[in-house]
């Protein structure tokens, strides 16, 4: 593993099978009684969150708590940095108070890698999201989720998702989730299918390692997994489609695109979900969707990225195993 995940795109196919590996040993521990590990006993990480959010911070924090890390959360509301603070000053805080983690989302593209490689501190750095940039550790939980669902959690220990077709629905052009995606599944041998509306597709996506479909119901019966975008109001600053009921029309889930999907196809959504808008609640309901799954998935996937950053580089499953004599 390197020093820090800031990028999806930084993990070799190995790199990756490694941590989905390694979460495999972490979601075990979660079933046991006492769902802690001492690997990170003695650690300090910082959830440094400059933008709102909950399913990540908790997520992170879950994650941090289950490897018994002494954990601090910073909020930039409220703080030094609502009066006008630097990142720069901010991180020279941290510094200061020997801090060996930093999990940081920021709304500015690029914001953990300049942290990581600035010299401004000397602790590893995970990106939880950045602007419209990336976003590693949800595109791991989602990798992680598909191997499960697609091929077992224990026949899938090992295994990359060579030859599995992933579409990805929705709000393209501002989502770091799905850029995040596109790098991780390229990299563990998927075929990924782009489908959005011409306006929310961003400028130089030829480039990306994936096929782009204006066309929803052509796509449905030859994916193994669809994977709905929220629509990201908060991002937007023009009409990028008339009407919601118009966008709900050509690229929304419902029971009957639904039933179009083969059998053994699942239903993403990295969350919140629009319901009525992207997904239906019959869809968002049923048994193929997976974002509870996701979430808990989550937990496994960030122990096993801070694991690997903080603990070292040996399989999880002796420390899991020292524990339960």
């Amino acid at each position: 593993m390197q020093r820090h995940l800031i990028s999806a795109a930084d993990l070799t196919r190995d790199d990756a099978v490694l941590i989905l590996d390694t979460a495999e040993e972490m979601a075990r521990v979660a079933d046991r009684p006492i769902k802690k590990l001492p690997t990170l006993r003695g650690r300090t990480i910082v959830n440094l969150f400059f933008e709102d959010s909950t399913r990540t911070r908790i997520s992170f924090e879950a994650a941090e708590k289950r490897l018994s890390a002494d954990v601090i959360n910073f909020s930039a509301k409220g703080s030094s940095v609502s009066k006008g603070e630097s990142l720069k000053d901010t991180a020279q805080t941290l510094e200061a108070m020997g801090v060996d983690a930093v999990v940081i989302r920021h709304g500015a593209s690029g914001a953990p890698y300049r942290l990581a490689n600035s010299g401004w501190i000397d602790a590893a750095v995970v990106n939880a999201g950045d602007g419209t940039h990336q976003h590693p550790t949800q595109a791991l939980l989602d990798a992680f989720t598909m191997r499960r669902r697609l091929i077992g959690p224990d026949a899938g220990i090992g295994q990359d998702l060579e030859g599995r077709r992933i579409t990805i629905v929705g709000d393209v052009l501002h989502s770091r989730v799905a850029r995040s995606n596109v790098d991780l599944l390229h990299t563990l041998g998927a075929e990924v299918t782009l489908v959005a509306p011409p306006t929310l597709v961003p400028v130089g996506i030829e480039s990306w390692p994936c096929e782009v479909s204006y066309d929803l119901d052509s796509t449905l019966p030859k994916s193994d997994a669809v994977m709905m975008l929220r629509v990201q109001r908060e991002r937007m600053n023009a009409a990028f489609f008339p009407t919601e009921r118009e966008y709900s029309r050509r690229y929304g889930l419902d029971g009957d695109r639904m039933a179009r999907m083969p059998e053994h196809a699942v239903v993403m959504h990295p969350g919140p979900m629009v319901r009525g808008m992207e997904i239906t609640a019959e869809v968002a309901d049923s048994d193929r969707c997976t974002v509870v799954e996701q979430v808990a998935n989550g937990v496994s996937i960030r122990m096993a990225v801070l694991y690997l950053l903080l603990g070292g580089n040996e399989p999880a499953v002796t420390q899991t195993r020292t524990e339960e004599k």
